[in-house]
């Protein structure tokens, strides 16, 4: 293969978390339990949802999209990775790798784009309550769904579109347990002045804007339970707001962890395992969080599994 030649790409290597040999086991066993429990948790959240009349709400129709993009994105990195422990190989085919480029970067896109979209609707929830009905119908949410989704698939296929333009080197050994975009991109011989200037702008527009929309929606909300006269009312209000921001807190702080672990150090290593927060970790979690403090959640899943156990 002639350095710079796209074309003779065959594969890159994923070095993974770690080169010992006397870990990958470790790892094998620790990735895969994680990757069940994700898919577990996940799909019981979505299969009570759906089961269960009460829950048929706004609220809930978001939970159960968000259910969805952990397993997707879950889906996307932790199995090859596996695999590849498992195979003792750690090459991706240069396909392989753009198709883990996109999803790597479409399903956080959505957890962003969702978690504001639920704080819009705990905004119309507790700020506008009579009028939460006729807002939040069915047809807007549906709407906000598909605009979350559009937006996803534009913004991956936009990076994806630049990157298959780029000749790469020789040397194609990725330092991380997935193809993540900057990792990918510093193999590139040719020019990423474009593919960077897009990445910040992108991060700006879908990173910082949602954030802000959710931090005015909660201040909001704030001021709306402030002026509530009824204790039992702040606390219902607190309770369905609770679960939502633990979320966002571990969604947005795991995200910037990663960027402040590789803002403030030069070893891939580090970043990679700061990377395995907000992509296994997070999406592991949110289940737990969801179900563990929304009394209607742990309802649902015990009319779930005590049909299940009835019907063996």
């Amino acid at each position: 293969m002639e350095a710079g030649n796209q074309t003779g790409i065959l594969e890159f290597i994923l070095l993974g978390l770690s080169g010992d040999p006397e870990l990958q086991p470790f790892i094998f066993g620790l990735f895969l339990s994680m990757y069940l429990v994700t898919i577990l948790g996940n799909l019981l959240i979505i299969l009570a949802i759906c089961s269960d009349p009460h829950l048929h709400t706004p609220m809930y129709f978001f939970l159960s999209n968000l259910s969805l993009v952990d397993i997707c994105f879950s889906t996307a990195i932790v199995p090859k990775m596996v695999v590849n422990i498992h195979t003792e190989n750690k090459a991706i085919s240069y396909m392989d790798c753009l198709t883990q480029v996109y999803f790597s970067m479409f399903f956080p896109v959505l957890d962003t784009l969702l978690l504001t979209v639920m704080a819009y609707d705990r905004f119309v929830a507790i700020c506008h309550p009579l009028h939460y009905t006729v807002i939040m119908n069915p047809r807007l949410c549906g709407l906000l769904v598909f605009v979350t989704w559009f937006i996803g698939v534009m913004t991956s296929l936009l990076h994806i579109s630049l990157m298959m333009h780029l000749n790469f080197c020789r040397d194609l050994e990725i330092p991380h347990f997935f193809c993540e975009l900057t990792q990918v991109l510093k193999l590139a011989c040719s020019d990423t002045f474009l593919n960077s200037t897009l990445i910040y702008f992108m991060t700006g527009v879908l990173g910082v804007f949602p954030l802000v929309g959710i931090l005015f929606s909660y201040s909001q909300i704030a001021s709306s339970i402030r002026k509530m006269s009824s204790s039992g009312g702040k606390q219902k209000a607190f309770s369905t707001c609770g679960s939502h921001l633990s979320v966002v807190s571990l969604f947005y702080g795991t995200g910037v962890g990663v960027h402040f672990t590789s803002a403030v150090t030069h070893s891939p290593q580090k970043v990679s395992v700061a990377s395995v927060m907000y992509t296994v970790v997070t999406p592991m979690l949110n289940p737990f969080i969801y179900s563990l403090r929304n009394k209607d959640v742990k309802g649902a899943l015990g009319r779930l599994l005590s049909r299940a156990t009835s019907c063996l």
